[in-house]
């Protein structure tokens, strides 16, 4: 039997919509997985990540939320579970930096943004599926942290870095929490990637500064994230692997 095998699995994937959340959408399904594609806004994205999930030999659905909203988060976990009756894995993708900007010139509601996004939401969905996780005999949290986490990140993303080390902690704290329930938690740490996330938050001059610091002299893509996710979801290949963060980044951090 092949070692990445998740027929009869169902995969929650959060900020499916593009970039790395979309390749693991898109990865699990060519592993038979019945795939959850979460987005916000941006639902061209997400339809083209089913569609995706679909022509790789997938099952997909599609579900709209505002994970900022712990109310609609717990909502998303409801729907899920609605549709195909149970969550096998979490991938706790969706995040947001908003804009680079000094700490001296970030709104309060900035800040609170970030934080909700990118550390409340990971607390809420993972929180709402432990009851689940124990019901079904066990299950697998995948966090997307950061090189930022270690860093303190690149030029006026320290809001979105600090978030980001939380969520690692978040990592290793639950994993020792759940580990007698046969709930694995691990995390990804991607480094400098392509995805809409740099085109957005990142100019070219900080991108080529950023290159400059890797050792394999380029950034990532979205898929070269996706073993790695896949490696940590899988009971067969991972079983004895919980509370650890791995490093994705080129050989630009190496911990």
């Amino acid at each position: 039997m092949a070692y990445l095998d998740f027929r009869d699995q169902v995969v929650l994937v959060t900020g499916a919509s593009s970039g790395i959340g979309a390749a693991a959408a898109v990865g699990f399904a060519q592993t038979g997985a019945t795939v959850a594609v979460h987005y916000h806004r941006n639902a061209d994205g997400a339809a083209h990540t089913v569609a995706a999930v679909q022509t790789a030999g997938g099952t997909a659905s599609l579900h709209q939320a505002d994970l900022a909203d712990p109310a609609a988060a717990n909502a998303l976990v409801d729907e899920v579970l609605a549709k195909h009756g149970r969550i096998d894995v979490l991938v706790n993708n969706a995040g947001d930096l908003v804009k680079r900007s000094p700490i001296v010139d970030v709104p309060d509601a900035d800040f609170q943004h970030i934080l909700d996004v990118n550390v409340t939401s990971v607390f809420v969905l993972s929180r709402r599926l432990i009851p689940v996780f124990r019901a079904q005999g066990g299950g697998s949290i995948v966090n997307v942290t950061s090189i930022a986490a270690r860093t303190g990140g690149a030029g006026g993303s320290v809001v979105y870095a600090t978030s980001k080390g939380a969520v690692s902690t978040f990592t290793r704290g639950l994993a020792k929490e759940l580990a007698p329930d046969n709930i694995r938690v691990n995390a990804i740490s991607p480094g400098v990637i392509s995805t809409p996330f740099h085109d957005r938050h990142t100019t070219p001059d900080q991108l080529a500064a950023m290159v400059n610091t890797i050792p394999m002299a380029r950034t990532g893509t979205p898929h070269e994230c996706v073993g790695t996710i896949l490696y940590l979801a899988s009971d067969r290949m991972a079983s004895y692997v919980t509370g650890q963060i791995i490093e994705v980044n080129g050989g630009q951090l190496a911990p």
